[in-house]
């Protein structure tokens, strides 16, 4: 590939790169907010802070839909500059937590555990985007 022809694809990437990374903060902060909503809801918030809760994970999942398609466009423009990086969130499926609208104590266990398991996955995702466009970035440079 030419010098310029690849230095225009690693900007691509690199954008792309910046765009999954502000979409996976949102679904964060959304996850955080429907964590914490749940944790009250947990401790005895009753009927609103349920009805908050819920919310707050439809927020977080469509903050998270949109994060799957951030990082689906990434995965193509990657695809563009290297085949060799290899992005560790290929398996990035949060599922259908956003599905678990059921009531009561163990209900709510469960949706927690699912919120958490979201954070994980999001978290890890956030880092290894940041790893690979790092590594984009040294390669515009360079």
């Amino acid at each position: 590939m030419r010098y310029m022809d690849m230095q225009k694809e690693l900007r691509e990437a690199i954008a792309a790169a910046d765009a999954a990374l502000e979409s996976l903060e949102r679904a964060r902060a959304s996850l955080r907010s429907a964590r914490n909503w749940g944790i009250y809801d947990i401790l005895g918030g009753g009927l609103i802070s349920g009805l908050v809760k819920r919310s707050r994970m439809r927020s977080a999942g469509e903050e998270m839909e949109e994060a799957r398609r951030e990082l689906s466009r990434f995965r193509r423009e990657l695809e563009d500059v290297d085949r060799v990086i290899d992005p560790g969130f290929t398996n990035f499926d949060l599922g259908a937590f956003g599905d678990l609208f059921m009531d009561g104590f163990l209900f709510d266990l469960i949706a927690q555990g699912k919120i958490s398991d979201a954070r994980e996955q999001v978290e890890r995702a956030i880092v290894e985007v940041r790893r690979i466009r790092s590594r984009l970035a040294q390669r515009l440079e360079g």
